[in-house]
């Protein structure tokens, strides 16, 4: 391990991985569930098991990596779905705010670990995972879908609207003259909603996919004869 790798570790048994970036020091900057990015100890961030490095082919330079790390410890947005470790190691790394984790959910319809303390609904994410798994097979199937497409507009229109308010005031803040003195303040500040606003921009593009595979299977119900 060196300074600045993207380190991955086993939780719950292997259910699930926790993700860390390498400050070169003894300590990890990493996303505790629920809480905070933190700067812990490597030993706390094992918790005794094994940790491995994860490779990128387009890696950012190890000062990028370290200045993006440390630029967010104390951040307190998790979200398992849209904000989780992975997606802050990720980008960290390589400036791409993803999760393997999420999309292979997306791919497989699989919940696992991540039914779990997400902005989507519990029940509606696992009504959808049924679906994407089993298709639409009887007219309750099909009823389920409809209102899931409702839900789902619902959360997109509720997102949208939260990302326009977010670019408006990060727009105004960046145009804003501060004086030296608030210097500091203006670029953390204008940082925080420029992350705010991606955040908020993958929300609404993982909800516009889930929307786009559902209706998918009701036009294919559709267009099967009776």
């Amino acid at each position: 391990m060196a300074t600045a790798d993207h380190l991955r570790v086993p939780r719950q048994h292997g259910l699930f991985l926790h993700h860390g970036i390498d400050l070169g020091d003894g300590s990890v900057a990493h996303y505790l569930e629920g809480r905070s990015i933190l700067r812990s100890s490597l030993e706390d961030f094992s918790r005794g098991a094994t940790v491995n490095v994860v490779n990128h082919t387009q890696a950012s330079p190890s000062g990028v990596t370290l200045r993006r790390a440390m630029s967010r410890i104390g951040e307190q947005r998790y979200n398992l779905l849209f904000n989780n470790c992975e997606h802050f190691a990720n980008w960290c790394k390589t400036g791409r705010h993803r999760s393997n984790q999420v999309e292979d959910w997306m791919q497989t319809s699989s919940l696992g670990a991540l039914a779990l303390g997400q902005i989507i609904p519990a029940a509606l994410l696992t009504g959808l995972s049924l679906l994407l798994r089993r298709g639409l097979v009887d007219e309750t199937s099909r009823k389920r879908a409809r209102q899931a497409v409702a839900q789902l507009k619902s959360l997109r229109v509720k997102l949208l609207n939260k990302l326009e308010a977010t670019l408006e005031q990060a727009e105004g803040w960046l145009h804003g003259e501060p004086d030296n003195s608030l210097i500091d303040h203006h670029n953390s500040r204008s940082r925080s909603l420029l992350l705010k606003g991606q955040t908020l921009a993958d929300e609404l593009a993982a909800i516009e996919d889930l929307e786009a595979r559902i209706n998918a299977l009701l036009d294919e119900a559709k267009a099967k004869p009776e």
